[in-house]
């Protein structure tokens, strides 16, 4: 298998019957998760800290679990392949937009799900549904 474009890390948090999306400041207006690049030496748990504490400000991440690896074409290029290595969490504080986010929603089964990246509506939204981790349908 040809190695991704951009290997990544993302987060889902979970508050009620919503999950914690990103708009990004440049790149694309697509919705994405919380996350970003592993930089070479790192680990992905401490990207995921790197990462979360640049994007969604003085946050703290607890109950941290790997839930799967998905790939797709990626949200800025569409020519170019993400893999995203999905962790669940729990959030101790307030996030706010950070860094190169420009808004955070909390986005639910209801919401318009082409807002959302190539990743999260083709693979991650069905996987997590049909594992029941989401309730949605």
């Amino acid at each position: 298998m040809t190695p991704p474009d951009y290997d990544k890390i993302g987060l889902l948090v979970r508050r009620d019957d919503r999950i914690l999306l990103c708009r990004k400041k440049y790149g694309t207006s697509l919705l994405i998760l919380p996350g970003g690049c592993i930089e070479d030496g790192e680990s992905p748990e401490e990207c995921l800290t790197r990462e979360i504490s640049e994007e969604l400000g003085p946050v703290h991440v607890g109950d941290v679990a790997y839930i799967g690896t998905y790939r797709d074409a990626a949200a800025g290029d569409l020519s170019k392949t993400v893999q995203i290595r999905l962790y669940s969490g729990e959030l101790t504080g307030a996030p706010t937009a950070s860094s190169e986010i420009a808004e955070l929603v909390w986005f639910g089964p209801t919401d318009d799900r082409t807002q959302l990246s190539p990743s999260i509506v083709k693979g991650i939204l069905p996987d997590l549904i049909a594992r029941r981790i989401l309730q949605w349908q």
